[in-house]
């Protein structure tokens, strides 16, 4: 929900996502890249909410995408004060393919199964409700400032060069450091928020001045989820197979042991 109060004059549409040539790019191979993702990514619907989002002082401008995909994708965007991430939807139901019964569920909890729009906007505020949980008990993950219909704004984890690296493609220097990381952050996710990710690794997890970030939450469950200690046995597993390849011996049971999962399952072990 947004807070600001003031309602200055709505921009046009295309202008949020697709600025005037003389002002953005310098040539027409820059503008036609820009036309290409606009008629691709942005229907008119979603062209009108980031106009109403730009009146609500969210944001100024789209920069550039960060991470696109057959989902929807993430953008930078340009505030008076710095950069903000904008992640985006599509609506359809190509979001829905690849979710886990559990997850769509809950969604149905608050709208029909047969309305995509509704699943959208649903699971764009469970994921706006659920970075607010993780940043509530200090979970290092993107602070949410916002959300309308199929659209999120968060904090932008990168610099003025652009997003931080996934920590799959990063450089580790030091895995063990990377591993203490890891437990930290997920164990107050586990413990203090009382939560588990289920569709955590290292693709979905940024790497940004030497520090693990925590993103894609949407679909995370409480840690009372009949699921919830398989789903956080498998994340582990996920992540002990990558700091092995990256030289540091740690296998599933251990990670699970140091986060605190075996207090949800003590029967669960990891590979």
């Amino acid at each position: 929900m947004w807070t600001k109060a003031y309602q200055p004059v709505v921009p046009r549409p295309t202008d949020v996502v697709l600025p005037h040539r003389r002002e953005r790019f310098d040539d027409r191979v820059k503008e036609s890249s820009q036309r290409k993702l606009q008629d691709e990514f942005f229907d008119h619907r979603t062209l009108l909410t980031f106009s109403r989002v730009i009146t609500q002082g969210q944001f100024d401008s789209l920069d550039f995408p960060v991470a696109t995909g057959k989902e929807g994708g993430v953008f930078r965007a340009t505030t008076a004060d710095g950069f903000r991430a904008v992640k985006v939807y599509r609506i359809g139901n190509t979001v829905f393919r690849n979710l886990p019964a559990y997850a769509i569920d809950e969604l149905r909890r608050e709208t029909s199964a047969r309305d995509f729009a509704g699943l959208v906007y649903a699971w764009t505020r469970r994921e706006h409700t659920i970075l607010g949980r993780l940043n509530e008990a200090h979970v290092r993950a993107p602070m949410p400032y916002g959300h309308l219909r199929n659209v999120l704004v968060m904090e932008f984890i990168g610099n003025e060069h652009g997003g931080a690296p996934r920590l799959r493609e990063a450089q580790i220097d030091d895995p063990a450091e990377v591993y203490r990381d890891l437990v930290d952050q997920i164990r107050r996710m586990v413990v203090d928020a009382k939560l588990v990710h289920g569709d955590l690794s290292p693709f979905n997890t940024l790497y940004f001045e030497g520090k693990v970030v925590l993103i894609d939450v949407a679909q995370a469950v409480s840690v009372k989820h009949p699921s919830a200690p398989q789903l956080l046995s498998r994340d582990l597993d996920h992540f002990a197979r990558f700091l092995r390849h990256s030289g540091f011996e740690v296998t599933g049971a251990e990670f699970l042991k140091a986060v605190g999962g075996d207090r949800l399952n003590p029967k669960a072990a990891g590979g």
